[in-house]
C-alpha cells in the first residue's frame, strides 16, 4: 500500500532517554544527567524530549513526569513525552493526572505515549495478570482516552472499578495528547489505525523494509475507520549517535551499544553486526550527520512519518558523547531532514 507524503511538511525530531544505569554511576547522578539532557535538547531547539518508564534496578526512572517536570522547569519550548508510559500497570485515571498537572506545570508542552511492556517486573509488582495482557491494555486505553476528551466520566469495564459521573483534575484548555508506541506488532499498528491515535513506532532492530508492513496497517486501518488525517500521524524511534564523521561516530558508540546490549538483554553484539545495523538499510542511526538525514528522509518518504526521537544515551556513553550528538542533531540533520520535500 503505497502513500504520499505531504510535499514540504514540517517533522519534528526530538531524544529520549530510557534512563538505563551502568556500573559505577549512581541513580541520583543518572537522574541529574537526564534532566540536564532535556534541557540540553531544549537549548539546541529540538521539539520533543521524552523519558522511559521502568520497574527494575537497572533503570533510573519509574515515573516519566517527575522527572519530566524538572526538565519543564528549566525549559521553554521543548514538548514532553513519555517514551513510554507502561499503561498495562497502571491506572489510567492517575496517569492522566500526572501528565495533566505536567502540562500546566510546562505550559502546555506536555503529552503521554503509552505502550505495553517488554519486561514481566511490571505486572508481577502491580498484580496484572500477563494472561488478560491484552484485554487489560485496550480496556485500560479506552478509559485514558475518555478521560482526555470528557469532563465527566461515567465508565464500566472488568479490571478496575467503575466511574460514575466522575471529574478528573486537573481539566486543562486542551485535550492532553495521547500517542500509542507500537514495537511492529499488526495487531498494535492497526488498533492505533483504527482509533485514530498517531503512533510511534519503535525501529530499533532489522530493517526498514522489515517495518514498513505495520506503517502500511496503521495508515489502511485509519484510512478504513474514517479518521481525518490531520489527526493521525507516524513517529519513529530509534538508537541514535550523530558523530563528526561516519567512522568516527561508529568507533565511539560501538563499545557502549555492545555493552547495552549484553546488560539488557545477555546478547554478544558482534562488530560486523553492528555494521549492518548501521548500514543504509539498517535501523541503527549512527554515523555522520549526513548519513542520519539521508536515513531519516528515506523513512520520512516511505512511512509518510511526521517524526523521529532518538535514544541518545544507551550503554554508559560518556556525557559529553551524548551532548555531542545531540548539538550534532539538532545543528546538522535537522535542518536537512525538518522540510525537506519528498
Amino acid at each position: 500500500m503505497q502513500h504520499t507524503a505531504s510535499a514540504g511538511a514540517e517533522v519534528e525530531l526530538g531524544v529520549f532517554s530510557l534512563t538505563d544505569i551502568v556500573p559505577g554511576v549512581s541513580t541520583p547522578q543518572r537522574v541529574r544527567d537526564i534532566v540536564d539532557i532535556g534541557v540540553f535538547a531544549d537549548q539546541a531547539g529540538l521539539d520533543l524530549f521524552g523519558v522511559g518508564e521502568h520497574h527494575t534496578p537497572r533503570f533510573a526512572v519509574a515515573s516519566p513526569a517527575v522527572v519530566l517536570a524538572a526538565v519543564a522547569a528549566r525549559t521553554a519550548s521543548i514538548t514532553l513525552t513519555s517514551a513510554v508510559s507502561v499503561l498495562s500497570v497502571l491506572d489510567p485515571v492517575r496517569l492522566h493526572q500526572d501528565f495533566a498537572q505536567l502540562d500546566l506545570v510546562s505550559g502546555g508542552r506536555a503529552e503521554i505515549t503509552v505502550g505495553r511492556s517488554a519486561y514481566a517486573e511490571p505486572f508481577e509488582i502491580f498484580g496484572v495478570d500477563m494472561e488478560r495482557y491484552d484485554d487489560v491494555f485496550a480496556e485500560k486505553l479506552d478509559l485514558l482516552r475518555m478521560i482526555a476528551h470528557e469532563d465527566r466520566i461515567t465508565w464500566e469495564g472488568r479490571f478496575r472499578p467503575p466511574l460514575n459521573g466522575v471529574a478528573v483534575v486537573p481539566r486543562l484548555d486542551r485535550v492532553l495528547p495521547v500517542r500509542l508506541a507500537v514495537g511492529g506488532s499488526p495487531d498494535s499498528a492497526r488498533r492505533a489505525g483504527r482509533l485514530g491515535l498517531p503512533m510511534t513506532l519503535a525501529h530499533l532492530g532489522g530493517s526498514t523494509a522489515r517495518a514498513q508492513p505495520a506503517v502500511d496497517m496503521y495508515w489502511q486501518a485509519a484510512e478504513t475507520a474514517g479518521h481525518p488525517r490531520a489527526t493521525l500521524g507516524i513517529g519513529v524511534a530509534a538508537h541514535l549517535f550523530v558523530g563528526a564523521t561516519s567512522q568516527g561516530a561508529r568507533e565511539t558508540f560501538y563499545p557502549y551499544y555492545r555493552a547495552y546490549f549484553a546488560q539488557g538483554r545477555g546478547v554478544h553484539l558482534d562488530r560486523p553486526t553492528f555494521e549492518a545495523m548501521a548500514g543504509p538499510a539498517g535501523a541503527l542511526l549512527v554515523g555522520s550527520a549526513q548519513e542520519i538525514a539521508e536515513k531519516l528522509v528515506t523513512q520520512k518518504e516511505l512511512f509518510d512519518a511526521n517524526r523521529f526521537i532518538g535514544q541518545v544515551d544507551l550503554g554508559g556513553l560518556p556525557r559529553s558523547s551524548v551532548l555531542g550528538s545531540i548539538e550534532r542533531f539538532a545543528s546538522d540533520v535537522a535542518p536537512a531532514v525538518r522540510t525537506t520535500s519528498v
